[in-house]
């Protein structure tokens, strides 16, 4: 620990000797500069306008601006501002508004929702001790679904394994047909699964133990399947969602999710995938059946699928936009549920589509946006017709543009959304007009009203003023490329200054890391950014990409498959190499910190690359893929026992005798996400060897970072005293 140093004293137990000088931060040069900045930044620029809410004639929308309420008038090009409703009066909403997925708070990370009523509000449908009950929508007339669900057999109904929730985002482990006459609910048997421990509460007298059956890579997955219980002949049909075959590895039905019924409840809908992730279908069963039939099917040999693609339903329930990455980029597709593609609504191969914004079927258009912008972190907006034909981009590829998105949540169909159309979409409700969001990272927003068939300008909404921004002395980020540790692979990086910087000096860097396979997370990008008060330390403030990042294509990812903490990790260290010709950089003096995969890449940055890094802050960490869980492993590395090489290259104990520099490592006690013994692994590497590191523990904590001043007092001393 930094402020707690431990001296064995002969036979007797270890002392801990306070260091008297706490919160040192605060005598730190830099302190009252980034307190500062801290504070001002945030409104430094006024005037931004970054959401709107159209009203239903699509003739004005209302937005705020500086903490007052406008409304804007399409055809006079005018905004007026609007007087707050007086004292027991309401306003209209406007457009949109959320549903809900269930009865009572949102659950815990990795949890489902433990009840849900029937559409019709007739009934509720309920998890209680590892069994699904019905009732009546007041609580009477309770009855069991299912009866042998136990925590003696490792039954459970009406809920799904913890793994399920974590890495499928599986919110719901119980669906109704629309006409509320048959509930579909998941059956998980977990008596394969090993458990995992860990101890809570051991700040108090007495500690407990929290159990989670938690499968390992390589170790057995729970056993999953869906029931269908009809409300009138109170009998349960189960599910062929294997297709006659065992439960094993290769069977595309290993992990069965994103459960739901079609629009005229005639078939329950389900995506399935193999153990390995390169494989996947959407399946249909009959209800009084379970026989299931095949919609569509996606295989990638080379890499996995990404496990949550985007299936948006028309209004009829039969057609449906498919999101998928079959030609090497991110695109869409038009098809029915018999399985027919009707039309390619996107084609590229250079470009990726990256979401979906509108869908009007009565124009029979779909509004995307693309990353086709003149780099590839600048999104674009299109359109292009339901036949696939006439795509147009509507935006200026000089800029980063934003139009709030109009469509439902993941995976939910129009009639029964997730959460209704956003309060932000920014198309307007006849689909003739948009509210575009524009700017670079240098740039701050500017807001445009715009004709949506042909993107021309028709009249500005709202600029920032960044009068007070200049005034602060705040410094504007800058955008740089580098090639990628395979000599060819164009990235970005993002460098912030501090308010005093010198190009006459030397300044130490931070890397702000994350760097987790198609995650933007701490990577470049062409958002404004704000200053970072972390750099008023006297840092400069590094973001890079690497062949991880979302909107390179699926062979650009293909090259992590199977070696995560190498390809990632070498692409940011050449980021850091990048900026070594710059005479106010000091390659000497270079640190990286992130949290969770972001400190994983911090420790194997260190650890690995040990002549560009000089210190590492790593938070919650996981340092052995081995320790962490099946679905999230096995997707990018394969099983231990068909990668053995893989998983000790991107294991940092391997590279422990490299440490020279500074290691801060932190660890919540209570993470029952990145299990304490990632870093206790690691920890008894490092003192197996002799090494030196600080560390902080967080007791009873669960997965999180290190407090933000004792991360800056470590590298302040590592990398500026």
């Amino acid at each position: 620990m930094k402020n707690i140093r431990w001296i064995p004293l002969g036979a007797l137990a270890l002392l801990p000797v306070t260091i008297a000088a706490q919160d040192r931060l605060k005598t730190m040069p830099g302190y009252e500069q980034a307190q500062r900045v801290a504070l001002e930044s945030a409104s430094a620029i006024t005037g931004s306008v970054l959401s709107v809410t159209w009203a239903e004639g699509s003739q004005e929308f209302e937005y705020e601006q500086d903490g007052r309420r406008y409304r804007f008038d399409v055809a006079a090009r005018h905004a007026t501002e609007v007087v707050p409703p007086a004292d027991g009066e309401t306003r209209s909403a406007g457009r949109g508004g959320r549903g809900r997925t269930g009865d009572g708070e949102a659950p815990e990370r990795g949890r489902q929702f433990e009840s849900t009523a029937s559409p019709d509000g007739a009934l509720k449908a309920f998890y209680r001790d590892r069994n699904l009950w019905l009732s009546a929508a007041d609580g009477g007339d309770e009855r069991a679904i299912t009866t042998d669900g136990s925590a003696a057999n490792r039954i459970k109904y009406g809920t799904a394994s913890w793994v399920y929730g974590e890495e499928l985002s599986q919110r719901t482990a119980m669906w109704w047909s629309p006409d509320s006459r048959r509930i579909a609910y998941y059956r998980f048997d977990e008596r394969e699964v090993l458990d995992y421990y860990v101890a809570l509460n051991q700040t108090r007298v007495q500690a407990t133990l929290d159990t989670e059956a938690y499968p390992k890579p390589g170790s057995p997955n729970p056993l999953v399947d869906l029931y269908i219980y009809d409300v009138a002949t109170k009998q349960s049909q189960r599910v062929d969602v294997r297709g006659g075959k065992p439960f094993d590895n290769a069977v595309v039905g290993h992990y069965v999710y994103r459960v739901s019924w079609s629009a005229d409840g005639g078939e329950l809908l389900f995506l399935r995938t193999n153990r390995r992730q390169n494989v996947m279908e959407v399946a249909a069963a009959n209800p009084v059946t379970g026989a299931c039939r095949v919609v569509l099917r996606e295989e990638w040999p080379t890499g996995w699928l990404m496990s949550e693609p985007r299936m948006l339903f028309l209004a009829d329930g039969k057609r449906f936009i498919w999101e998928s990455q079959r030609n090497g980029s991110n695109n869409f597709y038009l098809y029915d549920l018999s399985g027919h593609l009707i039309a390619p609504l996107t084609t590229s191969t250079t470009f990726e589509a990256a979401t979906l914004v509108k869908l009007d079927e009565r124009s029979g258009v779909v509004f995307y946006a693309a990353r086709d912008g003149d780099n590839g972190l600048k999104l674009q907006l299109h359109r292009v017709g339901l036949d696939g034909k006439d795509d147009r981009r509507l935006t200026d590829p000089a800029f980063h543009h934003t139009i709030g998105g109009c469509i439902p949540a993941l995976g939910s169909r129009p009639e029964q959304p997730v959460s209704g159309p956003a309060r932000s979409c920014g198309i307007s409700p006849d689909s003739k007009y948009f509210v575009d969001v524009y700017q670079t990272h240098d740039m701050p927003p500017a807001t445009r009203l715009a004709d949506a068939g042909s993107g021309r300008t028709l009249g500005e909404v709202a600029k920032s003023d960044t009068t007070r921004f200049a005034e602060l002395g705040l410094k504007k980020a800058e955008l740089f490329t580098y090639t990628a540790a395979d000599g060819e692979t164009t990235l970005h990086g993002l460098l912030q200054f501090p308010t005093t910087f010198d190009p006459a000096r030397k300044y130490p860097a931070l890397v702000a890391a994350y760097g987790a396979p198609e995650f933007s997370s701490n990577t470049a990008r062409e958002t404004f950014v704000a200053p970072s008060p972390l750099a008023e330390y006297g840092f400069l403030i590094l973001h890079l990409d690497s062949r991880a990042i979302p909107g390179l294509g699926k062979r650009a990812l293909d090259a992590l498959y199977r070696r995560l903490g190498q390809i990632e990790v070498d692409d940011m260290a050449e980021g850091v190499k990048a900026l070594w010709n710059r005479p106010y950089v000091d390659k000497a003096r270079v640190g990286v910190f992130g949290t969770s995969y972001g400190g994983y890449v911090s420790v194997m940055e260190l650890l690995r690359h040990s002549d560009v890094f000089a210190a590492a802050s790593a938070s919650s960490p996981p340092t052995d893929w081995r320790n962490y869980d099946t679905i999230y492993a096995e997707r990018y590395m394969g099983m231990p026992q068909e990668n053995k090489d893989g998983y000790d290259a991107g294991s940092a104990m391997t590279y422990v005798k490299n440490l020279k520099g500074r290691l801060l490592l932190y660890y919540g006690t209570a993470d029952n996400n990145v299990h304490p013994a990632n870093s206790l692994q690691l920890v008894q590497a490092l003192q197996d060897i002799g090494k030196s590191f600080d560390l902080q523990v967080g007791p009873d904590r669960g997965h999180g970072s290190v407090n933000q001043d004792r991360m800056m007092e470590f590298f302040i001393d590592a990398l500026v005293k």
